[in-house]
């Protein structure tokens, strides 16, 4: 343990190996308020930030619109150091300067236990604690959590914290997100193992997106098998289809702990492009259905990026930042949280608040920086799902249409060819490079388009894909919350996917002559889990199934000239892996089928949660 300099009014003590019950250390860096240069030792609230990602890096997401440089761990911590707390920044086991092998997820929540345990024994410590962190960091915040760690007291939860894995963040409806894979291989080429000469060779010798094109998806013969302990958790995750014991453990599944969780205040933010919106509002419903303080902030945001105005090719414009829309910026946000549940500053329970931001109603004309400006108004609810929500029916019918009155019965055919998946075109996405992005796109396809396939152009045209539309709207219609769709189909393969995605159609204008489609929401749902998680069923041939999609969450404008489309499909790739839809399990199927699926419309339908005026 080496005492360092001072940071203006903070001292930093490095390194600091905190064992963990199993004897196993962990480095963390513990950032004390100083005076005149010397530490003070209060006793002070202490907070924990843990991570896989280097304790003493810079993180991307810790930048405001006043001071766009990435701010390192150590100079967050400073911040609040000054704000009167102690601040502990630890590597996550098995990363960086910690000890032990790195499983991911797993085990989090015993070792950030245990480092309060020894936090509350030091003499800087009042023993009482919060946590926070985005991402992973906060994937450790509801591990810990669960656990009634004594004298933790409010959390700051920024995209992550799983609701359930199995559901969102590791898997979706029965499928497998397959940004787990290039997060796997960025970090195996990152680890001490990689440190290795030969095994950093070996790593940059793979081609990662040549190898999930393929579709050749086996244990040993993945990129990451230079780096076992990465390829076995990811194959660990990808081989468990059902919802079994695994998916259940406590890191994995708050769901099942909300009255664990609901015994100090939460914040709770993300964006409609993080993977883990739909986490958020379901950490929010389950806390205060248990009892607890929430509150949650839903902006128009990809991962860690809310002091952007775009996400892919779409802008929102200067209000749709945190900054000067919800607080000053980030860290004024986060700080006066802490201040209010641990210091007790104003300390009164407040009405739960729900704040999103709602997408649409801009120019639609081309910026400056080449996005079509989308535009966008905050909203706020004391609710969620949303005070005014109603949940409205768009019957699909024959010939492409979405209606709002039911149509006569007809049908439309879908053709899936696990060997020409759809591309995915932006979505809820991180950690998705070199192979997606997140954020809306127009959806059309390029020859830069990662598993498009000539002819290229939008994806309407594209055989693999249903498009239902309605007619242009003679009045505006704005959504909140869950959409989903109830289809009846019948497929001539035991097993296959469908793919749902919510477009709004903007119409043509001179920056955009053949109009603007853009992707608001998504889902999917592997059919031999249409019934059960737990207990999968293949179809039999000619078997007629009524199934319910749900996409991700969203907010948005329809504006009065828009349509709204429904487009299905077969797949939604790379996002999602791709179902060889001969019945075999994902990863390590040997084959494929070409699948054809007939649906009924007149038993199909779109429910959107439609804001009444």
């Amino acid at each position: 343990m080496t005492l360092h300099g001072t940071i203006n009014d903070v001292v930093v003590i490095r390194d600091v190996m905190v064992p963990m019950r199993d004897g196993v250390c962990l480095a963390t860096d513990v950032t004390l308020p100083a005076q005149d240069g010397k530490a003070l030792f209060g006793p002070f609230p202490t907070l924990l930030h843990r991570t896989p990602y280097d304790k003493s890096a810079a993180r991307l997401s810790e930048v405001s619109v006043a001071n766009p440089v990435p701010k390192s761990n150590l100079a967050v911590a400073a911040d609040l150091a000054r704000g009167g707390y102690v601040v502990l920044n630890q590597d996550c086991r098995g990363r960086y300067a910690s000890e032990g092998s790195f499983q991911k997820y797993l085990g989090e929540g015993e070792d950030g236990f245990d480092t309060l345990d020894w936090a509350r024994s030091q003499s800087w410590c009042s023993g009482v604690f919060g946590t926070f962190g985005l991402s992973y960091s906060a994937h450790v915040q509801t591990a810990l959590a669960v656990l009634h760690p004594e004298g933790l007291e409010a959390m700051f939860l920024d995209s992550g914290g799983f609701w359930n894995a199995y559901q969102g963040g590791v898997r979706r409806g029965g499928t497998f997100e397959m940004k787990q894979v290039t997060w796997a291989f960025k970090h195996a080429r990152l680890s001490d193992a990689a440190k290795d000469p030969q095994v950093a060779a070996a790593l940059d010798a793979e081609d990662i997106s040549a190898w999930i094109l393929a579709q050749d998806w086996h244990r040993g013969a993945s990129p990451m098998r230079h780096v076992p302990d990465y390829e076995d958790y990811l194959f660990d995750q990808w081989e468990r289809g059902r919802f079994d014991e695994f998916w259940q453990k406590p890191e994995l599944y708050a769901a099942a702990h909300y009255p664990a969780l609901a015994r100090c205040p939460v914040f709770l933010m993300t964006g409609w492009f993080d993977p883990y919106a739909e986490t958020m509002f379901e950490h929010y419903k389950g806390i205060r259905a248990a009892g607890g303080q929430a509150e949650i902030v839903m902006g128009p945001w990809l991962h860690g990026r809310r002091s952007q105005t775009f996400a892919g090719e779409a802008d929102f414009g200067p209000r749709s930042r945190l900054d000067d829309s919800i607080a000053l910026n980030y860290d004024t946000l986060r700080h006066g949280w802490f201040d209010r549940w641990l210091k007790r500053d104003d300390a009164t329970a407040l009405p739960p608040s729900v704040r999103w931001f709602c997408l649409g109603g801009g120019s639609l004309r081309k910026t400056a920086d080449g996005r079509i400006a989308m535009g966008g108004t905050w909203r706020n609810d004391t609710h969620w799902p949303a005070s005014k929500v109603q949940i409205i029916p768009y019957h699909l019918a024959s010939g492409g249409l979405l209606s709002k009155i039911p149509q006569p019965a007809g049908q439309a055919v879908l053709v899936s060819d696990p060997k020409r998946p759809v591309p995915t075109l932006g979505g809820a996405i991180t950690s998705g490079e070199p192979v997606m992005a997140g954020g809306i796109f127009n959806q059309v396809t390029q020859p830069s388009t990662f598993a498009a396939k000539a002819p290229f152009g939008p994806l309407t045209s594209d055989p693999n894909t249903l498009s239902f539309t309605t007619e242009p709207l003679t009045e505006a219609v704005e959504i909140a919350g869950l959409v989903a769709a109830e289809l009846t189909l019948r497929a001539d393969v035991p097993d296959m996917d469908i793919a749902i995605k919510l477009v709004d159609v903007a119409p043509p204008n001179s920056d955009y002559p053949e109009g603007f489609s853009a992707n608001l929401t998504d889902g999917i749902l592997r059919l031999r889990y249409r019934d059960s998680w737990e207990a999968p069923k293949l179809m039999t041939k000619g078997e007629t199934v009524t199934i319910r999609v749900e996409a991700a969450p969203i907010a948005a404008l329809f504006a009065a000239g828009h349509r709204i489309r429904l487009d299905i499909a077969g797949s939604n790739f790379p996002k999602f892996d791709v179902n060889p839809q001969t019945g075999e399990e994902v990863p390590n199927a040997k084959g494929h089928s070409v699948a054809t699926a007939q649906f009924a419309l007149a038993d199909c339908r779109l429910l959107l949660p439609v804001m009444a005026p």
